[in-house]
């Protein structure tokens, strides 16, 4: 409620009647602080002095009834009546009084973070817990509503106050916006990307959300939502794979590379700390080396096979020689029962049924009962045919 037309013109400033009281909100007193409560009550009378960038709020019973916003300095008196009639209505009659309380225009800055961090459940990595911090710019938009709410709703009284809650509903903004993107398959790793898409989603989304409160968003920057350690880590892994265009064994290869460079006594470990297949990266080790350690760039590591490798003997793969199974035929390493191929002599497993050395099968039927004979047999275990 608006008390004077733009036309009206400023009212001058005057001696005040007796037993009045001046109220302005000094300067001292306003910075960084959207919102003043003007210690004593307002009655008929006093004199009300706003400024340029000011808003006087006059409020009673729990609402604002009426607010003043064209700068000037105000007699509360019947002299008065064509400019603040509205006020002066209020505090006539039986001395009705009425607090004051005075809003800054200008948009502030306040930093936000939040309190307790957001599960965000990903396809791959499960239950993750999102931290958040940012900064935002806002101002008072709607005086009648802002008073109405953070000082009649929520019985608020101080900026720090109303800055907190207002914190609190832009995290509460931001985990709203996180749990659509996860609804839309966005995963936790792309998070980091689209930092500047949640700042601009805020924005879209602050007008109704805000405007309850009588509070314009502005801007929102600096937005940084912090990711578990290992998390992270997966994501800088993967991040350096696009970039060097390889897959994850050729990067842990290259990897070692790079580490064994940068500790030439370790080098030996080189083999074992590759899991498996260190040939794949052999191709690839010196070219990611070099793109991560310049000092590689001149000497180009020699890279030859481990000497701590193992055939399968089941499907003749190389694999590390503290593999448990082979990851081509999934032989497992542990087993020890072997025998002797009868056509080249080769140690292999039990089970086989053909050579992986010279392929041959090693179990044939009896042509008499139809069962297996083990090899090397000459007569059938169960009806003693003769094995030609």
């Amino acid at each position: 409620m608006v008390f004077h037309k733009k036309s009206d013109p400023i009212p001058s400033s005057g001696g005040s009647v007796l037993g009045s009281t001046t109220i302005e909100w000094e300067d001292q007193f306003k910075e960084n602080n959207v919102m003043w409560k003007v210690p004593r009550l307002i009655r008929f009378n006093d004199n009300i002095v706003v400024r340029e960038d000011e808003i006087a709020v006059f409020y009673r019973d729990g609402k604002a009834l009426a607010y003043i916003d064209k700068p000037g300095r105000y007699a509360l008196t019947d002299l008065n009546a064509p400019v603040v009639g509205e006020i002066v209505k209020l505090l006539t009659g039986i001395q009705q009084q009425a607090e004051v309380y005075y809003l800054q225009r200008r948009f502030f800055d306040i930093k936000f973070g939040s309190a307790e961090p957001y599960a965000f459940k990903d396809k791959d990595f499960g239950i993750v817990l999102l931290r958040l911090y940012g900064e935002a710019r806002y101002r008072v938009s709607d005086p009648s509503i802002f008073i109405n709410q953070f000082v009649g709703t929520f019985s608020l009284e101080t900026t720090a106050q109303v800055e907190q809650r207002i914190k609190e509903q832009i995290v509460l903004l931001i985990y709203n916006i996180l749990g659509k993107m996860k609804d839309q398959g966005v995963s936790v790793t792309d998070i980091p990307s689209n930092l500047l898409n949640i700042e601009e989603a805020v924005i879209a989304e602050s007008k109704n959300a805000f405007q309850q409160y009588g509070i314009e968003i502005n801007k929102i920057s600096g937005l940084n939502i912090n990711l578990p350690e290992t998390v992270q880590k997966a994501i800088d892994t993967r991040s350096s794979m696009q970039v060097l265009g390889v897959n994850y064994m050729q990067y842990q290869s290259g990897q070692a590379v790079v580490d064994a460079a940068k500790n030439p006594s370790g080098a030996a470990g080189v083999g074992a700390g590759l899991g498996v297949g260190i040939g794949a990266g052999a191709g690839l080790a010196y070219p990611f080396a070099a793109s991560v350690s310049q000092g590689l760039a001149q000497q180009p590591p020699q890279i030859q096979q481990q000497a701590d490798t193992k055939k399968c003997p089941s499907c003749g793969a190389t694999v590390p020689s503290n593999a448990k199974f082979c990851p081509e035929c999934g032989y497992n390493f542990k087993q020890t029962e072997t025998i002797k191929c009868p056509y080249c002599g080769k140690e292999i497993p039990a089970n086989s049924k053909f050579c992986p050395e010279c392929g041959k099968p090693l179990a044939q039927k009896c042509k008499k009962c139809g069962n297996d004979i083990p090899p090397g047999a000459k007569f059938c275990p169960n009806c003693g045919e003769k094995v030609e």
